[in-house]
């Protein structure tokens, strides 16, 4: 009797507690709200809309349909930048993830000094992506020059220059979650795992990475959609040149990715805005729908406690 007395007091006081704050939350969620709407939910309307116009200012829109639609897939340079960034964005994920995930492997094994490799991999992350293109633009211009050549000479070297600075880039950031995710595994399941004559091999393919498929879902995730909005990077470093002269006689620029194609859209004329608010709610949706398949099919993946 004295148990049930107990626990129904518990209870009225959990809804004392609870009330006044659910009396409460519109007053704390209002401004919240009413700052989400003017800063994101307007403009993505309004976004949405102009797709639809042709446009020099927002106030000066005049809707023309989906010509804007028809115009952005017509464009060959838009459609290269697509195949591109999507050519782009499988190397990096792979590249970065199985990287980041090797290095924070390493550095839970207690080696000296792991605290300082941490601070040291992490660092490129902190340093902005313009800086970060002309700082490689250099080096890799002082690597080619050697050979009598430059970045921008061939095609492939700007992929692989965006690819090797998006991964010194992001690696450090990934492997930080990476530790994260291998630091949380139960120590008592790589022992029961040893116990049972498990190798390092089998205990970390069938113990430690379905444990930590969390975290793996996190950094595909962030790898992913870094991938498709890389834009500063693309920017300072190639420019999207060399250009290219295709079989109809009209130019690409080989090394432009999906951010860079709509931002020279937008500011090549004023009569081509509204084909640039087409592409980007175009790239918003190709990337909404590979993050949300992304998200379902590693969550899926993932041991449930």
């Amino acid at each position: 009797m004295k148990k049930k007395k107990s626990l129904s007091k518990t209870a009225v006081n959990s809804r004392l507690i609870s009330r006044p704050i659910r009396r409460c939350f519109p007053i704390f969620m209002l401004p919240t709200f009413i700052a989400f709407c003017i800063g994101f939910i307007w403009p993505f309307i309004q976004g949405m809309y102009l797709s639809f116009c042709k446009f020099t200012l927002p106030q000066d829109a005049q809707f023309v349909g989906f010509s804007n639609y028809i115009r952005a897939f017509s464009d060959a340079g838009f459609r290269h930048s697509f195949v591109y960034t999507a050519v782009f964005a499988v190397v990096s994920i792979v590249l970065i993830n199985v990287l980041s995930f090797f290095i924070a492997y390493l550095l839970t094994q207690n080696i000296k000094g792991s605290n300082i490799f941490r601070t040291v991999f992490f660092m490129p992350n902190l340093i902005g992506g313009i800086v970060l293109g002309y700082i490689w633009s250099m080096i890799f211009d002082g690597i080619l020059g050697r050979y009598g050549t430059y970045l921008l000479a061939k095609t492939e070297y700007g992929f692989w220059g965006l690819v090797i600075l998006m991964c010194w880039q992001q690696i450090g950031y990934m492997m930080i979650v990476y530790i994260a995710g291998l630091q949380s595994v139960s120590e008592d399941m790589i022992e029961a795992a040893k116990i049972d004559g498990a190798s390092k091999i089998q205990t970390l393919f069938r113990v430690i990475i379905p444990n930590v498929m969390s975290s793996i879902t996190i950094c595909v995730f962030l790898t992913l959609t870094n991938s498709f909005k890389l834009f500063d990077q693309n920017l300072a470093l190639t420019g999207g040149m060399p250009v290219a002269v295709q079989a109809d006689g009209s130019m690409i620029n080989t090394t432009e990715m999906l951010a860079l194609n709509i931002y020279k859209t937008f500011y090549a004329n004023s009569n081509s805005r509204g084909v640039a608010q087409s592409k980007a709610v175009l790239f918003f949706i190709l990337v909404a729908i590979l993050a949300l398949a992304q998200l379902k099919f590693t969550r899926n993946k993932e041991v449930q406690a």
